[in-house]
């Protein structure tokens, strides 16, 4: 898919599917802000991607004011955006009688507000018939144990998407979401124990946990003009992880 002279947007772009992503735009010609919470990451990210049309940006945008750093790059940029990719994203599982309220907070500031407010501040730069796309995940449908928090950020996000895409349809522009099931990732390595990431690659038809890379080509192909009909829509990316076997 050919992205020559289009601006895109990646948040939560220094590792995992959003490093993909970054890569695959990057390769297919567009030019792509990437943001991170701390410097070292997003230099890890650039010298990894070795691009001049890789823009790292330090933006923590689970909060308003990281998310103003980041409108103020793109305003200062003077470029207008055909890709907003919201997908910075954390996870913390435990059950309900363990869930404190900072890991509570952090993620829903994280997967929700920080997504919401993400893209309010940034649809003055979208140009008409732009694509929004959302990183949720297969939990917002699934009710796995230990995940209630995470699962509800989901949910709320995949609500927010549909909303949108009704709202913003006036001006063509498309929002859909990019549901992954278990992917192989830092993110994971960080959450999950070795023996449940077996067990997740067991859970799917495929037998395999997902690569990042498949993911990014999911974007790119809801992004491009390949996908001008497709617009409020859930593409799950899961090896077959919802329909496998009883869950």
């Amino acid at each position: 898919m050919d992205f020559k002279n289009k601006n895109v947007v990646i948040t939560g772009g220094t590792t995992g599917i959003g490093l993909a992503t970054a890569k695959a735009f990057i390769n297919s010609g567009a030019t792509v802000w990437i943001t991170g919470r701390k410097a070292e990451n997003l230099d890890k990210a650039s010298a990894e991607i070795n691009n001049p049309n890789l823009k790292p940006v330090v933006s923590d945008t689970s909060n308003l004011a990281g998310i103003a750093v980041l409108e103020k790059a793109i305003a200062e940029s003077g470029s207008k955006l055909d890709v907003l990719f919201l997908n910075a994203g954390i996870a913390v599982f435990a059950p309900i009688e363990q869930v404190t309220e900072a890991d509570f907070d952090a993620q829903f500031n994280t997967n929700v507000k920080g997504h919401f407010f993400t893209l309010q501040k940034l649809l003055p730069y979208l140009v008409n018939g732009s694509s929004v796309l959302f990183t949720s995940s297969t939990v917002a449908t699934a009710s796995n144990l230990g995940t209630s928090v995470y699962s509800a950020t989901k949910g709320a996000l995949n609500k927010v998407a549909q909303i949108a895409a009704n709202e913003l349809a006036e001006r063509k522009i498309r929002v859909n979401i990019v549901s992954p099931g278990p992917v192989q990732t830092p993110g994971l390595e960080y959450a999950v124990p070795a023996e449940a990431k077996a067990y997740l690659a067991s859970a799917t038809a495929l037998q395999r946990l997902g690569d990042a890379d498949e993911i990014a080509k999911t974007v790119l192909f809801l992004a491009s003009d390949d996908a001008s009909f497709i617009t409020g829509t859930e593409l799950v990316a899961d090896g077959g992880y919802l329909n496998y076997g009883l869950k």
